[in-house]
């Protein structure tokens, strides 16, 4: 199945064992719930995947797990997230090989780069694989902005598709369709701002909270997509102080534990993070189960 770029694309939590393995388990139960749901795509290895902690190994795991599970209903697309070129090209080849559909790609890791290399990078991972790539833009976390003039340059690479707009400006939606019509994709990168950009125009949205709530996520955005703004309008103002999770630098733990509490995963997290305790843990569930108790009726 091709990738539309267009709807709601789950960044998808890896499930842990309480002895650190990969939950293969648990992961289905969740994977199955955004399937439910309606969800159009799944991403794999992003930042609420903890991609940085997973080995390439368990990376692929997951891949080639996930393909099967979803059994051709959605595309799978698998981020990269990589200090080196050559890893990443890699890691595109391998993502081919198993059968991921698109590839999300953030700029290089650690090193910032400038507009020479930043553009280089991309256009030399792309070129080496026929996947479509969706480009991560979050310079807020990732310190690296890619730039308008950045995605011209892009533009002349055919499988260079869409965007994951993460800067926290809405505006940018606007300056992307100014700028460049229908060449990108947009997808809205921070669940805060979800209902903002996509009545600005983006097309999807890479969702953080749809891991917990699925069925509420892509309610908003069809309600929203629909021009059924009021009825739109009361489920998002609902899940704006759960949406807000999504925005913090524990997202992680914040987010593995509203899955725990739905019911669709765990709150085990891979060290350096570790789960929450004590008056943070109180103070996030309390936003958790306050917002269970008071879901709307869809």
């Amino acid at each position: 199945m091709a990738v539309s770029w267009k709807g709601i694309y789950p960044a998808l939590t890896t499930k842990f064992t309480q002895d650190d393995k990969l939950d293969f388990p648990l992961f289905e139960k969740n994977l199955k719930a955004q399937l439910d749901a309606g969800v159009e795509g799944v991403i794999l290895g992003g930042t609420l995947g903890e991609a940085s902690v997973l080995s390439n190994e368990e990376k692929f795991e997951l891949v080639r797990f996930t393909i099967e599970k979803v059994a051709g209903k959605v595309p799978v697309v698998m981020n990269i997230a990589e200090g080196s070129t050559r890893e990443a090209i890699k890691q595109a080849a391998e993502a081919e090989k198993s059968g991921a559909k698109g590839l999300m790609m953030l700029p290089p890791m650690r090193y910032k780069s400038d507009h020479r290399e930043t553009v280089t990078y991309f256009k030399t991972v792309a070129q080496t694989t026929s996947l479509p790539i969706m480009i991560y833009n979050n310079p807020v976390d990732y310190k690296i902005e890619v730039t308008l003039d950045m995605f011209a340059e892009l533009a002349e690479v055919e499988n260079i598709q869409a965007v994951k707009e993460s800067t926290r400006d809405v505006s940018n939606v606007t300056r992307m369709i100014n700028r460049f019509g229908d060449r990108f994709k947009i997808l809205c990168g921070v669940d805060t701002i979800t209902m903002e950009e996509l009545m600005l125009g983006a097309d999807g949205v890479v969702a953080g909270l749809v891991c917990a709530f699925p069925k509420e996520t892509v309610a908003l955005y069809k309600l929203t997509k629909a021009g059924k703004i009021d009825e739109a309008l009361k489920i998002y103002r609902w899940f704006l102080p759960l949406l807000e999770l999504d925005i913090h630098p524990k997202l992680v733990q914040y987010i593995k534990l509203a899955e725990q509490e739905t019911g669709i995963g765990s709150e085990i997290v891979r060290a350096p993070r570790l789960a929450l305790i004590g008056e943070e843990r109180e103070r996030v569930l309390n936003v958790i189960r306050t917002g269970i108790a008071n879901k709307p009726k869809l």
